[in-house]
């Protein structure tokens, strides 16, 4: 079997990283994950592997494919396994992409896929889980960006602000508004006698807004950049905004209808908690994907 060995560091740094770094800077907080998926793993590598006549492209993700015999049209599925599901970071994923795709791990659950490795004498059988980031290992993302500029020996735009309560009263001082991120309560170096969380933040102001904890809820949502599985958006779903796959379907899961107007706004019910800009908002019904928006 053929062995190809790829470089594609220009692109991942131009289409992943760099976008990472300026939505952090922006006041949002990014998906890297997606990006990649969209970008490199089922962008520039799907189209090398097309180079080399490769009819299809095989990932670990654990997601599922189905065409609609009806329609014609591909859906993404959720994975068997509802614990490692990954359908939230394949939202903006094209028709003619998931036609050149397989997800053979779609239909096994992450203890058989060990079990198998085992039986092989992979090594990698034992491996731990990983949470993070693939480029900021420690988690770390604030470390990441000052260690990026000191790298490209380019100077980091002034970050230092305040920390105002939703009310304008000034209650502390910050060093970069990439620090925070929306419903964040650790980090904050703040003492008034009450828990308070990051509301939002204002990076042309620099500053960060915060608030009690039922000032995060919110029964609005807008998002931008719509991608659909099915023909049309559909009235109402069920919408996930947060990309932890362990919690997210359990703790983050919600109604959400007007999805026609979601380049306008679309309502929430109940009430959702902390919804962050620069994530996603994806729509599922059961378990098919109906698309994905970013949330602005």
């Amino acid at each position: 079997m053929p062995h190809y060995v790829v470089n594609f560091e220009e692109r991942f740094e131009r289409d992943v990283v760099r976008p990472f770094i300026d939505e952090y800077l922006a006041g949002r907080t990014p998906i890297p994950c997606t990006l990649c998926n969209n970008s490199i793993k089922f962008g520039q590598f799907d189209e090398f592997a097309a180079s080399l006549g490769a009819e299809q492209v095989a990932t670990g993700h654990y997601a599922r494919i189905e065409r609609d015999s009806q329609t014609g049209r591909y859906l993404l599925r959720r994975a068997a396994d509802p614990d490692r599901d990954q359908t939230y970071f394949l939202w903006g994923l094209s028709q003619a992409q998931l036609a050149r795709t397989l997800f053979p791990l779609g239909e096994l659950r992450k203890s058989e896929v060990r079990e198998m490795a085992r039986q092989m004498g992979l090594p990698v059988a034992e491996k731990a889980d990983s949470q993070e980031i693939c480029f900021v290992p420690n988690g770390d993302y604030a470390a990441f960006i000052e260690a990026w500029f000191r790298e490209q020996g380019a100077v980091r735009p002034a970050a230092r602000g305040d920390i105002v309560s939703t009310s304008g009263q000034k209650l502390g001082e910050h060093s970069g508004v990439h620090h925070f991120t929306v419903g964040q309560r650790r980090g904050l170096n703040i003492a008034v006698g009450e828990p308070l969380y990051v509301i939002s933040t204002d990076p042309a102001a620099q500053r960060v807004i915060v608030g009690r904890n039922e000032e995060l809820l919110a029964t609005r949502l807008r998002a931008t950049g719509a991608n659909w599985f099915p023909f049309a958006a559909p009235q109402r779903a069920l919408a996930r905004q947060h990309q932890d796959p362990q919690q997210a379907p359990r703790r983050l899961r919600h109604a959400l209808s007007g999805l026609r107007s979601l380049f306008g706004r679309s309502r929430l019910r109940p009430a959702q908690r902390a919804i962050t800009p620069g994530q996603a908002a994806v729509f599922y019904d059961g378990d098919s994907v109906l698309g994905g928006a970013w949330i602005s």
